[in-house]
């Protein structure tokens, strides 16, 4: 066998290098190269000499551009020295004029206007095959050269790396992988004023001058994918629409239900397409479209990156990695981040794309509008962030005018700041799994809407949950909130328009307030404690939507109030006053039924401005007493309270302590099959003339006194058909 040959199978079992040179020299067969260039002949290829062997790039410029033929093939064994881990093979093409970029181009020392030898690679483009080693040097030429290179679908780093540059780039087709290694961004040029896209890798596609302006000529539904155009001869299946309502007139300026980059996939009719975009509100009929046409990148992807942001810096001078505007189909993962301006992947218009295992830990900032973030949506669609992680940050994830997307094991502390947010621009249909830390919704503002609908949060801890505006059929299941030193913490705070909780638990209180009306579902909490604060307010003045609170534990009760005036239902529930002295809880709904559970040290003190009716039925029980010594009772004025008593028990803690006390009226009251045991009964005279009614029969008094009593009437029955012990 031939020296030649055996040199040649040698490269061949030393991998891609070796490869390479093989489909170079064999006839027919095409490799990719820094740029166009005319194929070597199967006879130049072959000559039987063999490639050149070179020790480096220096020695391989250092060659005479007369003494090479076209389509030379020469193999270097390092990039500065032999196993340097910067080797290549490069092919020789007398007629490029390429520009030098020290990588895939690389030009002979002395000028020549024309001869260049060009990379050889199967598409993986290497930071070592452009010198960079380490991060002593910017890389960013080297960068721009690989993704600028059509050919190049790869890139990877090996080493730890310096930007100083921030890349703007359309390119589609293309995945960085840096290896966990260190990319550095020291000394890196300014950023524009308050420009989270300024990151070292910013990809965005292309906004066509391309605008179609439709109008609804009838109301769209919320879910439906079908939008009535002008003309849809104007769209084709498959393309890319940025489509943009216009705000309610009145409103605050920000206030769109739609914002979002979709794809046409139908042509129904003349003037109706379809997308794949489900809407998530009503829309009026009236209502203004906007679409432009995009050519998003695509499937450009970024892995693997220990990233060091400038620590000190500001808007200007602050740094972090990767940006995505109009952009499809676009993963990241395992970025690892320390002090990060803007957020540290930041997307808007973004369509189908998945986070995960990325983390930040001290930001620049948490104070500065936007800044300080592990990630942020705006306008996006169908994204996933999962197993992720913050630390002394401000929001581990952000989504704005976003929709369909999820977040699954992601966690932070030292999360005062709130690591889940939405923005409460007509965020829709978001679910959160298995996650950690602080968590508030749709609380940015009234001039972007204030609104979210349908988001559901399941095996959640965090030390604050707060959804108190426009938030719709909000679900929570299996929460766990465990307040910390900071100041209202331990809280969950939920808007009762279709407002769902499910074995959740908080050391702080309950609240309720209203501030939307769209749900058609019901408010119902079930199987979950809380421990309210002295005087809180469970229910706002505001609430005037039917609430149900099944099997739930309110503890720490002293003075609560439920201030609202819809239907309240307690079923089976359980009331633990803070001790014997608290006071009862106020109650202003207009209707209230107590059926079953226990009621302990507590009590109900009706006080509203209108008709009231009590229901107590079930077996429920209430015992002990509370600092008016009074169970049961209402506030004076010339409102009817309706009391329906049916077969509960009522245990007074001592003699002065009033199972009912009822002053003033008109009342209209029926007790049945209820048992007294001890303190003692107070339903005065006053309480029940004119109008007033009052039936009390089938009961069981043990050792209960009767102090005050009206006389009986037709209008009046106490006496007969009760057991009195």
């Amino acid at each position: 066998m031939s020296t030649a040959g055996t040199a040649r199978r040698a490269l061949l079992r030393a991998g891609g290098i070796g490869g390479l040179l093989v489909a170079a020299t064999a006839a027919g067969t095409s490799v990719a190269s820094a740029s166009p260039a005319t194929p070597a002949t199967a006879s130049a290829a072959g000559s039987g000499s063999g490639p050149r062997i070179v020790d480096s790039v220096a020695a391989l410029r250092a060659l005479k551009p007369a003494s090479l033929r076209s389509g030379e093939l020469a193999v270097l064994a390092g990039y500065r020295t032999p196993g340097d881990g910067g080797g290549m093979a490069v092919r020789w093409d007398d007629r490029s004029t390429a520009a030098h970029n020290g990588g895939t181009v690389l030009a002979p020392a002395k000028a020549a206007a024309r001869g260049r030898w060009l990379q050889l690679h199967e598409g993986v483009g290497d930071f070592r095959r452009f010198g960079h080693f380490d991060d002593s040097a910017p890389a960013d030429a080297a960068l721009d050269a690989m993704v600028g290179d059509p050919a190049i679908h790869r890139i990877e780093a090996h080493t730890d790396l310096l930007f100083t540059k921030r890349h703007t780039f359309s390119r589609s087709e293309i995945e960085l992988d840096f290896g966990g290694h260190r990319v550095s961004t020291t000394g890196i040029e300014d950023n524009s004023y308050d420009n989270p896209f300024g990151a070292v890798l910013y990809f965005r596609g292309e906004v066509t001058k391309t605008v179609v302006k439709s109008s609804l000529s009838a109301p769209m539904p919320d879910l439906a994918d079908i939008f009535e155009v002008p003309d849809s001869a104007a769209f084709k299946v498959g393309q890319w629409w940025t489509v943009e309502i216009d705000a309610v007139s009145g409103t605050g300026q920000y206030e769109k239900e739609v914002q979002k980059l979709v794809q046409v996939t139908q042509l129904v009719d003349a003037t109706h397409i379809r997308v794949n975009y489900k809407i998530g509100w009503d829309l009026a009929k009236g209502r203004t479209f906007t679409w432009t046409r995009v050519e998003p990148v695509q499937r450009a992807h970024v892995r693997n990156m220990v990233f060091e942001g400038v620590a000190d810096g500001d808007t200007y001078t602050g740094s972090h990695p990767l940006a995505y505007e109009y952009a499809v189909s676009c993963d990241v993962s395992g970025i690892d981040a320390t002090g990060t301006f803007w957020p540290v992947v930041m997307r808007r218009w973004c369509t189908y794309f998945h986070t995960y295992q990325c983390q930040l830990k001290n930001p620049a900032s948490v104070t500065w509008g936007g800044a300080g973030y592990l990630t942020q949506q705006i306008y996006c669609l169908y994204g996933h962030v999962e197993d992720c992680h913050v630390a002394n940050s401000r929001h581990l994830n952000d989504w704005t005018a976003s929709a369909y997307g999820y977040v699954t094991n992601c966690h932070g502390d030292g999360d005062d700041q709130g690591p889940f947010v939405t923005h409460g621009q007509f965020e829709h249909d978001l679910v959160y799994t298995g996650n950690s830390g602080l968590m508030t919704f749709a609380n940015s503002g009234a001039a972007w809407g204030s609104a979210a609908k349908r988001i559901t949060v399941r095996k959640h801890i965090c030390s604050w949950f707060v959804a108190r505006v426009k938030i719709t059929d909000l679900t929570l299941e299996d929460m766990q909130v465990i307040g910390n030193a900071q100041a209202g913490s331990g809280m969950i705070w939920v808007n009762a328009d279709g407002v769902q909780l499910r074995g959740c638990t908080s050391s702080g209180p309950l609240v309720i307030t209203q501030s939307s009306s769209r749900s058609q579902r019901a408010n119902v909490i079930t199987d979950s404690t809380f421990n309210q604060d002295k005087g809180s307010v469970i229910t706002s003045a505001e609430v005037s939507a039917d609430l149900h609170l099944e099997r739930v534990v309110l503890n720490g009760l002293d003075g609560a109030a439920f201030k609202g005036s819809g239907t309240l239902v307690l079923d089976r529930c359980t009331l633990n006053g803070a001790s014997a002295t608290a006071a009862p809880c106020t109650l202003t709904h207009a209707d209230t039924t107590v059926h079953g559970g226990v009621l302990r040290n507590t009590g109900l003190a009706l006080d509203a401005a209108k008709d009231q009716r009590l229901r107590i039925d079930g077996g429920a029980r209430l015992t002990g007493t509370n600092s008016t010594a009074a169970l049961l009772t209402r506030t004076g004025g010339s409102r009817t309270v309706s009391w329906e008593l049916d077969g509960y028990g009522s245990e007074a803690a001592d003699a002065e302590t009033a199972h009912l006390l009822i002053t003033g009226g008109p009342n209209r009251y029926r007790a049945g099959g209820s048992s007294f045991r001890g303190g003692r009964l107070e339903l005065r005279p006053a309480a029940f003339t004119g109008s007033s009614h009052l039936l009390h029969s089938g009961c069981v008094e043990e050792g209960t006194t009767r102090t005050s009593m009206p006389t009986e009437s037709k209008r009046v029955r106490h006496r007969d058909g009760n057991l009195l012990l």
